[in-house]
């Protein structure tokens, strides 16, 4: 009798044990393939979005490879070299630069899957790819005409903080800088960034509770 109960005793923890580890795979696979919340922890989007304000990430879109489009306000992995320089600087491939890639599968799982160690930005596209971008005056000229951004405060300048102001996007890649122009480290000074490094685009905002709603 003491025999029976024991084994359904481990019977019972293994169940749990099971149940517990679907429940994580599918809580990560959730997050990382379809939607995930978020705290905003910079300024570089304020006034759009201001530190402390929580939001919804739509991954799914991403999953899918959906296009991304001018306007889209999106997350992705933080270079490897987050301002180059005139020695690093190749006016005919105009990208940001990634180095130090996770080599083997779990490596890789901790770094992409549980995002331990790894950094990202969230910023506004400005440019997808085939774009010529021009950087000039203070204002941002896409293929020619001034780019309309009516989400920027009246007076806001667009300047060139770093080399990457007069380009055009390559295939694959996306320009995107942060709205708050003044204090926002991007495109302009790190290159354009691969598409495959785009993490997800921001839904929805849902606290505070007086600014929900899409962003």
């Amino acid at each position: 009798m003491e025999e029976v109960e024991k084994k359904n005793n481990i019977k019972e923890i293994v169940e749990w044990i099971l149940c517990i580890l679907i429940a994580v795979i599918l809580a990560l696979l959730v997050r990382h393939y379809i939607c995930t919340p978020t705290v905003v922890e910079q300024e570089s989007m304020y006034p759009t979005l201001k530190d402390g304000e929580r939001l919804f990430l739509n991954r799914w879109s991403i999953t899918i490879k959906k296009d991304l489009e001018v306007g889209d306000i999106i997350t992705f992995e933080a270079p490897s070299v987050r301002r180059i320089d005139s020695t690093q600087y190749d006016p005919n491939n105009p990208v940001a630069i990634y180095k130090n890639e996770p080599q083997n599968i779990f490596s890789k799982f901790i770094y992409y899957v549980l995002e331990i160690g790894k950094n990202s930005y969230i910023k506004r596209v400005i440019g997808v790819e085939g774009d010529k971008i021009l950087i000039q005056n203070g204002e941002v000229y896409r293929n020619g005409e001034k780019l309309p951004e009516e989400y920027l405060p009246e007076g806001v300048k667009t300047e060139r903080t770093g080399l990457f102001y007069d380009l055009t996007v390559p295939e694959g890649y996306v320009f995107a800088v942060g709205d708050n122009r003044g204090k926002s480290q991007d495109c302009r000074e790190f290159g354009c960034i691969p598409v495959e490094k785009v993490e997800s685009k921001v839904l929805i905002r849902f606290w505070p509770l007086n600014k929900m709603g899409k962003v």
